[in-house]
């Protein structure tokens, strides 16, 4: 016996790569229904080999699902997530509305897995941000071993995290600069993205940081350790899918650059790639429509006492949004409705 599973927002970017991701990975299903807003209503999506029609968000029962995985965004997931956690329908969710909520858990399986258990407070999970996901991925099995004082991150991030406004936004861009009279004026994105890099996703807040940095502060703390320090620089990029992160990482206890490739070769959802010579790293292009997290270019960092640089890329559709709300939904399945 499979689970009846529920992807609302299935005709967006994240949606449709969370009916890929659940078909790829051989979720146990009976049933699927896809959601979707009034507008979107009868238009179809596949899940494996088969079509499915979505269905209207607004009027659907979720009563006798068994699960449902959010992509609509905070302000549609305010209305309709606590309707399907009454219903006793599990909801994982992908927008920020939850995240920093205390009796709501935020999980990345490879790194927290025992908060899954905190679900029943509410019928609620929250799926980190996306740049968040891949880098504690990366720090949590260095952290164990050698403790992480501070962290500094500057990320490249792919037009995608935009969503389908974004990737539109830079092809079209980068078509006018070619096409005389075909010239795009940036709307999605404060500034031109083709060719250009702008240092600035969601709002800026008081402190002169952006809504974007403090998300990975608070979100390092809540999932890996509360004593992390982090700073972030978080900066989009001309790039259609594949976030890239320069992560500098400052231990309590020394932590020689060999034995961290080899603790990282080991630790789930992370694939080490990083050979010094032409080419030896990954690159957006080259992780897109993977499930692994690439760490590249690991090295010490001479001008602090115990530090290290890396090198991090993953596919922000996958690891960053769909793939994890699937692994959280393994692990809800696995540790706790146990079916399938």
């Amino acid at each position: 016996m499979g689970y009846r599973v529920v992807v609302a927002g299935a005709t967006g970017n994240v949606g449709r790569e969370m009916l890929n991701i659940l078909a790829e990975r051989q979720f146990p299903v009976d049933e699927v229904a896809a959601l979707a807003s009034r507008k979107s209503l009868g238009t179809e999506v596949s899940f494996g080999d088969k079509t499915l029609k979505t269905q209207d968000l607004d009027t659907f029962d979720f009563t006798g699902w068994d699960m449902a995985l959010f992509a609509v965004g905070s302000s549609a997931t305010k209305t309709y997530a606590p309707k399907a956690a009454a219903a006793g329908c599990v909801v994982i969710d992908n927008s920020s509305l939850y995240r920093y909520e205390p009796d709501i858990p935020l999980i990345v399986p490879e790194v927290n897995p025992d908060a899954i258990e905190a679900y029943s407070n509410r019928n609620i999970i929250a799926n980190p941000n996306c740049s968040t996901a891949q880098m504690v991925v990366a720090l949590k099995p260095l952290h164990d071993r050698a403790r992480i004082k501070r962290v500094v991150v500057s990320t490249y991030q792919s037009v995608s995290g935009a969503g389908k406004e974004g990737i539109d936004e830079l092809w079209d861009q980068t078509k006018g600069m070619y096409v005389p009279g075909q010239e795009v004026e940036p709307s999605k994105f404060q500034k031109q993205i083709a060719f250009n890099v702008i240092p600035h996703i969601d709002v800026f807040l008081d402190d002169g940081s952006t809504k974007e940095e403090w998300k990975m502060v608070a979100e390092t703390k809540k999932i890996v350790d509360t004593s992390i320090k982090v700073t972030a620089t978080c900066v989009r990029v001309p790039v259609f899918v594949g976030h890239s992160e320069a992560i500098n990482i400052e231990f309590e206890d020394f932590l020689d650059e060999d034995e961290a490739r080899d603790i990282l070769r080991e630790a789930p959802g992370i694939m080490v790639v990083d050979k010094r010579e032409d080419g030896g790293y990954v690159t957006p292009v080259e992780c897109v429509g993977d499930f692994a997290t690439f760490i590249s270019r690991i090295r010490q960092d001479s001008t602090i006492e115990n530090g290290l640089n890396l090198w991090c890329v993953s596919d922000n559709l996958r690891k960053g949004a769909a793939l994890n709300a699937v692994q959280i939904a393994e692990l809800l399945g696995n540790r706790v409705l146990k079916k399938g």
